[in-house]
């Protein structure tokens, strides 16, 4: 089947090329009731947006969405819910005299040995401007976990070996880093600032979460939640590593330094004293914060002149013109909440079909005392 589209009973087709006359997305499974409108979509697109700061690319684009479909009177009505954003500033002509020459870093050479042809114009479908898709989605699956209380953020955790030392989730919007330590924010600026100068891009590590998810989350075996979470993520382009919890940090410790003790919490609920799991055992919540990492590559497209070859294997030498991001990282933070968001949007609608009957809440036990 086609990699085109993510998610079981909450499913999300994205399409559209990054030159091409328009990119979108259709969100179909969505339950009907939900208060949505294109205000709430455009918030996510607009902190997705190119062009947004100097450490983003320069193209320029308004990213205005459009909903086609499945919405009545500012609710879902359980219908495929279809949305578009149409190209305004594509400038095709920067890939010209590139169009037959493999870029270093990038997916031109492995999209030719599978399918013998593809859109050279930017990437084409390989773009990140493919994501505004994901983003549109992952808003409306962002408002459907609202309703049960989840909670979803992202942030630079880190720009190479240059790491937040304070996580405040009221600074990440302060700072066209997104990074939860202003201090830290105005080094990382600088750094990007330098790789920009000196035609070159830089890696690093977003960190996302999610508070509020409820227990008992995930479909075993096969469809664990962190193995769907390690998916939706390493589909995002540029990720080259992700990892949930304490990650590979755990290899490091003993049984008795990585489990976390299991307590009754004063309103009733179980919970646990620490988190190293990451909010997941078993392939399945367990109602404490899920902790996610995406280790990023620096972007590929840089204009110092590599080494390559032609489509027949000649050697040549390129030179990747155009406007480019130094770094992908503040832009990869509504990127990764939205994928989070799918996810846990996904197993949540799953799940009210894994028992004949849900247990009651703490919440519920105290009306009936009532």
């Amino acid at each position: 089947m086609p990699g085109n589209s993510f998610g079981h009973t909450f499913r999300l087709t994205t399409w559209g090329e990054s030159h091409g006359v328009a990119v979108g997305c259709t969100v179909d499974g969505c339950p009907a009731g939900l208060e949505l409108n294109e205000a709430a979509i455009q918030h996510e697109l607009d902190r997705r947006r190119v062009g947004q700061s100097k450490v983003s690319s320069q193209r320029k684009e308004p990213d205005t969405v459009q909903i086609l479909s499945g919405i009545f009177e500012g609710r879902t009505t359980g219908t495929p819910i279809s949305m578009v954003v149409f190209n305004s500033d594509a400038k095709s002509s920067h890939y010209d005299n590139i169009k037959h020459l493999y870029r270093p870093g990038h997916a031109d050479y492995t999209w030719d040995a599978k399918y013998g042809v593809r859109d050279w114009r930017g990437g084409g479908r390989s773009s990140a401007r493919e994501t505004i898709g994901r983003v549109a989605g992952g808003a409306i699956a962002k408002l459907l976990l609202a309703t049960v209380g989840v909670h979803i953020f992202g942030y630079t955790l880190a720009l190479g070996d240059l790491y937040a030392r304070v996580i405040d989730e009221d600074e990440i919007e302060r700072n066209i880093m997104r990074c939860p330590d202003a201090e830290v924010a105005a080094e990382m600026i600088e750094r990007v600032e330098a790789a920009r100068r000196s035609l070159d891009s830089l890696g690093g590590i977003v960190e996302v979460r999610a508070r509020g998810v409820p227990a008992g989350l995930g479909e075993p075996v096969f469809d664990k939640l962190q193995a769907d979470i390690g998916k939706a993520m390493f589909s995002i382009p540029a990720i080259k590593g992700v990892e949930m919890g304490e990650g590979f940090a755990v290899a490091n410790l003993r049984g008795s330094q990585n489990n976390d003790p299991f307590v009754r919490r004063t309103d009733g609920s179980i919970g646990t004293v620490t988190n190293r799991h990451g909010g997941i055992l078993g392939g399945i919540s367990t109602g404490e914060e899920i902790i996610v990492r995406l280790a990023a590559k620096p972007p590929a497209s840089i204009a110092q002149s590599q080494e390559t070859v032609d489509q027949q294997g000649n050697p040549a030498t390129i030179e990747v013109k155009g406007r480019h991001d130094p770094t992908v990282l503040p832009r990869l933070v509504p990127i990764a909440e939205a994928m989070l968001a799918l996810v846990l949007a996904d197993h949540l609608l799953r799940q009210r079909t894994a028992r004949v009957q849900m247990p009651p809440t703490h919440a519920d036990r105290e009306k009936l005392e009532l």
